[in-house]
Parts: structure tokens; C-alpha cells; sequence
């Protein structure tokens, strides 16, 4: 039985990931932060255990560090040609990568599980599907 392979990039192609296996969370996020990050009215992102994880250019990247309201810090990672965010860790979790669902090649037939915070979510945004876990 093969194992299954994805690949995702920043926009410019400079940086590279390749995720093997499957993830731990595709989730849906509401908060300020992850709609901020997106710059839309939320974010999907896909979460790998790091050692499902390699990635390729890495020296082409920033990193920032935030630390939010719960006292976690979390280390985003940016392409540093085109600005694309590409990665980020976030404590305690910090032995995963939460990669972008969009950075990721199409088929990659991601689906959300898991949405969060949708207490902040938009009047007009509806997160439907079998099997996804709604939290406020």
C-alpha cells in the first residue's frame, strides 16, 4: 500500500512542502488572527505531525512570532520573494505544521473536520458537512 504524498508551495514556487501520511486536523478557523492572516473572512488550514513534514527553500523564509491572547506563541512562516505565508507552528502544539489548505496542489482532497470560534464567525459564512466538530 503506498503512502499518500501532497505537495504545497507559496505563490512564487521559492518554497516547497511535501506532507506524507494523513493529518492530524483540517480545520476552519473564525478568530481575528486566522481572519487576519488570510485576509479573508476565515482560514483553513491543514495540520501534520512534523515528521510527516518536509519542506524545500526554507532559507528563502521569514519568520514572525506572535503571541496571543492566551499567552501561546505561535512562529509564521512567510516566502521571503512573493510574502506568501507558507507554515506556521504554534505552542503547545508546536510539533505540527499547519500549512494553508489554499498553498496545497489541487486534488488534494482536503475536507474539513473541525471548525472554531464560530462565535466570531460572519453572519454570512455557513461551514456544512458530514462529520464536522463545531465549537464556539
Amino acid at each position: 500500500m503506498t503512502e499518500t504524498t501532497r505537495h504545497a508551495s507559496c505563490r512564487c514556487g521559492q518554497v516547497r512542502i511535501t506532507c506524507t501520511g494523513d493529518p492530524i486536523r483540517v480545520s476552519v478557523c473564525h478568530c481575528r488572527e486566522c481572519k487576519a492572516r488570510s485576509g479573508s473572512a476565515f482560514a483553513a488550514q491543514v495540520r501534520f505531525p512534523a515528521e510527516q513534514v518536509r519542506t524545500e527553500g526554507e532559507a528563502n523564509t521569514k519568520m514572525w512570532q506572535y503571541t496571543g491572547a492566551s499567552g501561546n506563541t505561535a512562529d509564521f512562516f512567510f516566502c521571503g520573494t512573493c510574502g506568501s505565508g507558507v507554515w506556521y507552528r504554534a505552542r503547545p502544539y508546536h510539533d505540527a505544521y499547519a500549512i494553508p489548505l489554499g498553498n496545497f496542489e489541487p486534488g488534494h482532497g482536503f475536507v474539513p473536520d473541525y471548525s472554531v470560534y464560530e462565535d466570531r464567525m460572519e453572519p454570512w459564512v455557513s461551514i456544512t458537512g458530514e462529520g464536522i466538530e463545531h465549537f464556539d
